[in-house]
């Protein structure tokens, strides 16, 4: 016969280790989420004509345009530039993140619960 830990599950006892395993992992995913907030993430495109900084919470905080990057007679190629800029710098962002989280999970999947 098996021997019955708490919860009334054999080795119930493992479940509150693993409980309090999982509490530990979400505290250091909340903070790897709020340093990574304050960190910033820069980005350019044009051969450094625009740039684009973001923060970890994928908020672009500042674009920076050099005035030779400014035609008033080709304005699409100025905003497909800021466009790409701020998408690379959120991207950089997203997989910083991505990376210091895996390091707490050791890559588990956890389906969009952090």
């Amino acid at each position: 016969m098996a021997k019955r830990g708490g919860f009334g599950f054999p080795g119930g006892g493992n479940m509150q280790s693993m409980m309090q395993q999982a509490q530990r992992m979400q505290q250091q995913l909340q903070k790897i989420q709020e340093e990574a907030g304050e960190k910033e993430y820069e980005a350019t495109s044009g051969g450094g004509m625009v740039r684009a900084i973001a923060n970890g919470k994928k908020q672009v905080v500042k674009v920076e345009i050099k005035p030779e990057a400014v035609d008033p007679d080709d304005i699409e190629m100025l905003e497909d530039l800021i466009v790409a800029a701020v998408n690379e710098a959120l991207n950089t962002a997203e997989e910083s993140m991505n990376r210091e989280m895996s390091k707490v999970t050791g890559g588990m999947n956890l389906g969009g619960l952090i």
